[in-house]
C-alpha cells in the first residue's frame, strides 16, 4: 500500500456519495453486469472502498457492448483475472432498489478449473477480493441481487 491510497480511496467514497446523492434526487435506472467466478464450491467476492457491502466483481454496461464483455472487463480491471468473455453464461437476470435507484443486473458465471495465484487488487477502489462458500457469502453483507442469486443457486 502506497501513501497515495488512503487519498484515492476518500475520493471514491466522496464521489459516491455525491452520486448517490444524485441518485436519491433523480431516482434513475441503472443496469450493470457482473461476473460470478466459482471454483471448486466457492465463489470470488469483492468489496469496494466506497461501499459497505460485499458483492460480485462488475459494473456498468457501455453503450454498445455486450454484456459479458462487461463481465470479462470488470473482472479483469477490479481483480486482474482474465476470463474470455464467451466462458461466461448467463445466470441470473433482476431489478431492486439499491442506493436510490432502481438496479438492474445481469449475473454471468464461469467456474475456475483452477484457481489463478493471487488476485491482484488495486487496494484503491477495491480493498478486499476472496473465494468464499456461499454459507459465509450469506453470512456477510451482500448486494440485493447476490442475496437472490445465491438463494436461487
Amino acid at each position: 500500500m502506497t501513501m497515495i491510497d488512503a487519498p484515492i480511496r476518500a475520493a471514491y467514497r466522496t464521489a459516491h456519495l455525491m452520486l448517490r446523492s444524485y441518485w436519491f434526487v433523480r431516482r434513475p435506472e441503472t443496469s450493470g453486469a457482473l461476473a460470478a467466478i466459482w471454483h471448486d464450491g466457492r465463489i470470488l467476492l469483492v468489496r469496494n472502498s466506497y461501499r459497505k457491502f460485499h458483492t460480485l466483481p462488475g459494473g456498468y454496461v457501455r453503450p454498445g457492448e455486450d454484456p459479458r464483455a462487461a463481465a470479462s472487463r470488470e473482472l479483469r480491471e477490479e481483480t486482474s483475472l482474465e476470463v474470455p468473455p464467451e466462458r461466461f453464461t448467463h445466470a441470473y437476470h433482476g431489478t431492486h432498489p439499491f442506493e436510490f435507484r432502481k438496479d438492474t443486473v445481469d449475473i454471468y458465471e464461469a467456474e475456475l478449473d483452477a484457481l489463478p495465484g493471487e488476485i491482484d487488487i488495486d487496494r484503491r477502489e477495491v480493498i478486499w477480493a476472496e473465494f468464499v462458500t456461499p454459507e459465509r457469502a450469506r453470512s456477510m453483507k451482500i448486494v440485493p441481487h447476490l442475496v437472490e442469486y445465491l438463494a436461487d443457486r
